[in-house]
């Protein structure tokens, strides 16, 4: 029982501080209020375009953790079921936490007051490497092991791969992925869906360090 709760109170701990200092920031800083979409005041988008992301990876850790230690959900339903089903889930949290940023930078738009060219640059900047993040997933990574299907099909052991974009870095996924979040920001000129966009890269190490890094070494024996 330990080893599911491996680091998981750094996890709660990040949780809490995350939570703390946004509780804070829409309390006593002005941009955070400006604005609405449909009728709906922008802290109300802020509290959602939050949640994704916490319940997003707490899910993950729950989900992972219960099938690499005790075959939870696999001893019930088969694995290849059961990693089907967590994938449905996994999907649509994370696709919520883009499709909330860009509610959030709708509501908010305009608060960032930044010349327009340096914007545009700066996106036409990200999408190419978020481009071609997705292309090294789909060609040399694959999305059954971005999902984590190692921790349901106990037989998969595939090496660490070093090729496409990840012969820059061994987490390029952390490293890239979520840059894709700045663009609606970015283009909306949203001061508080940028923030919000930054906390999302800053918290998907928080996953890293307390739940896949473990996890790798209980797996695999070691970590890149």
């Amino acid at each position: 029982m330990s080893k599911i709760f491996e680091y998981q109170f750094w996890h709660f701990c990040a949780l809490v501080i995350s939570i703390t200092v946004f509780i804070f920031l829409a309390k006593y800083v002005e941009f955070f209020s400006v604005g609405s979409l449909y009728g709906i005041n922008t802290l109300y988008w802020l509290a959602l375009a939050l949640f994704f992301p916490l319940a997003h990876q707490l899910y993950v850790a729950i989900v992972w953790r219960l099938e690499l230690y005790k075959n939870y959900f696999s001893s019930r339903f088969g694995w290849k079921k059961s990693f089907l089903i967590y994938r449905l889930g996994f999907s649509a949290l994370f696709g919520s936490r883009l499709i909330f940023i860009i509610f959030l930078a709708y509501a908010n738009r305009g608060t960032l007051k930044v010349e327009p060219f340096w914007v545009y640059f700066l996106v036409a900047f990200i999408m190419p490497i978020v481009a071609y993040l997705f292309y090294s997933v789909k060609r040399y990574f694959t999305f059954g092991r971005a999902y984590g299907i190692d921790h349901f099909d106990k037989n998969y052991n595939v090496p660490y791969v070093k090729q496409g974009i990840f012969r820059f870095t061994n987490n390029g996924m952390y490293v890239f992925g979520l840059l894709i979040l700045y663009i609606p920001a970015l283009l909306l000129f949203s001061k508080v869906a940028l923030v919000v966009a930054l906390f999302n890269h800053l918290y998907i190490w928080v996953h890293y360090y307390a739940t896949e890094k473990p996890d790798m070494k209980e797996i695999y024996g070691s970590t890149p």
